[in-house]
């Protein structure tokens, strides 16, 4: 479980956190929605340790990362697999040197060990036997598989995931969705996507957050989500046509 209390975090003269607090569950998707500028890449960022937030406190089950030196930070960042939007593979290694590398990085296991990691994990997304493959040969859902295998390569205790489905033709964007949830629930992780996908949230949204300008605005899960009836929220979720006949047809 993670739990942020009271996040602040401000650059030059705009405040774009403005005190946020919610408690990320293990085992369960859990969604940060809201428009552009509303905070949430900045939420996650202060989590993962890109941005150092201003005030509050981070906790990481029963550790608090904001009263922690550099070095004793290190522990809980070997714990945080991290899915980045652009998949942010490395072009001249092989798909099998890219899921290796966190292994490489960060531990003492030797070649036999790293392989049948390595080997586990591209199973485990539906990616065997592309090891010698570059990334310039997949396609962007494979290349969003191989970004996930090598996520999950150090068993982490959390799992970051930043608009996963960026890029993705909408059939794509299901399978890579699905994929996280079934390794989320599989391994007990504590996995927070930060989306503006309403397929996402309807589909995995175990729990789901909505920011606007710098609050926690609402929180719920994905089944709540649609008895929302106005406000900000209401505005943000039922833009898409097909989301408002939804919610109509679940009134019957």
């Amino acid at each position: 479980m993670i739990e942020i209390k009271n996040i602040k975090k401000r650059f030059g003269e705009q405040e774009v956190l403005k005190g946020i607090s919610a408690v990320f569950e293990d085992g369960k998707c859990n969604l940060v929605i809201g428009k552009s500028g509303s905070g949430k890449t900045v939420t996650i960022k202060c989590m993962v340790g890109l941005f150092e937030p201003d005030s509050g406190t981070i906790v990481y089950d029963g550790r608090d990362s904001t009263k922690m030196s550099f070095n004793e930070r290190k522990a809980i960042r070997r714990e945080i697999g991290m899915l980045f939007q652009g998949t942010a593979l490395f072009d001249s290694m092989t798909v099998e040197e890219n899921v290796r590398f966190p292994l490489d990085m960060f531990t003492n296991k030797n070649a036999e060990e790293k392989m049948d990691r390595v080997n586990f994990c591209l199973r485990r997304v539906n990616m065997e036997n592309t090891n010698k493959k570059y990334p310039g040969e997949l396609s962007g859902g494979m290349k969003k598989r191989v970004g996930i295998a090598r996520a999950i390569v150090m068993n982490p205790k959390y799992l970051f995931c930043d608009e996963p489905n960026s890029g993705l033709d909408p059939k794509t964007a299901l399978v890579i969705d699905h994929l996280i949830q079934e390794i989320t629930q599989e391994f007990n992780i504590t996995t927070i996507v930060n989306t503006h996908d309403m397929n996402s949230v309807m589909g995995i949204g175990d729990k789901v957050i909505f920011l606007h300008n710098g609050l926690k605005y609402w929180e719920g899960t994905n089944k709540e989500i649609l008895k929302i009836t106005e406000g900000e929220l209401f505005d943000f979720i039922f833009a898409s046509e097909f989301l408002k006949d939804l919610r109509a047809h679940a009134k019957y």
